[in-house]
């Protein structure tokens, strides 16, 4: 009897350790080793926005626009996968001058991987009404395991 119990309880460790290994397998990480080609080609109007607020917003749907198959739709995951807040730098002409990570995300995969997107989307909407025709702004990523996202300028929400 206590033999049958303890076979049991190896079982299930065991299958533990099995799903745990396909859960974070190389495979699973796959969707960020390759950045999406953009889908928006040429140099987007430039943007009404007089603050940094309502540039965030204009970005946020740039990024969209830019990348649809990777947009999460309909509300968020209980737990997401990655989230990162990038402060973005852009000049006059809508081009990226800098990126930088304020907040790391907890798969290490997942900023390289942002970061590239949001350089390949440029040219962004020029920030025509912005005093010295610059802008920086904050957003935050909000990245499933699946490699879809939404930005927290747009976001749906979360489950």
């Amino acid at each position: 009897m206590r033999q049958r119990q303890r076979r049991g309880r190896a079982g299930g460790w065991q299958g533990l350790v099995f799903c745990a290994a396909l859960l974070f397998a190389p495979g699973a990480m796959a969707q960020f080793s390759m950045v999406p080609a953009p889908m928006v080609q040429g140099a987007p109007r430039a943007s009404p926005a007089e603050i940094e607020t309502e540039y965030r917003i204009d970005a946020a749907r740039h990024i969209y626009a830019t990348y649809p198959m990777r947009v999460y739709r309909g509300k968020l995951p209980p737990l997401l996968y990655g989230i990162i807040m990038l402060e973005t730098e852009i000049d006059a002409t809508g081009q990226v001058v800098n990126v930088s990570v304020v907040r790391k995300p907890a798969a290490d995969e997942v900023a390289p991987w942002v970061l590239a997107m949001v350089r390949r989307a440029a040219p962004y909407p020029a920030p025509a009404a912005m005093p010295g025709a610059t802008v920086r702004f904050t957003e935050t990523w909000f990245v499933d395991r699946s490699g879809l996202f939404q930005l927290f300028s747009l976001t749906e929400g979360q489950r």
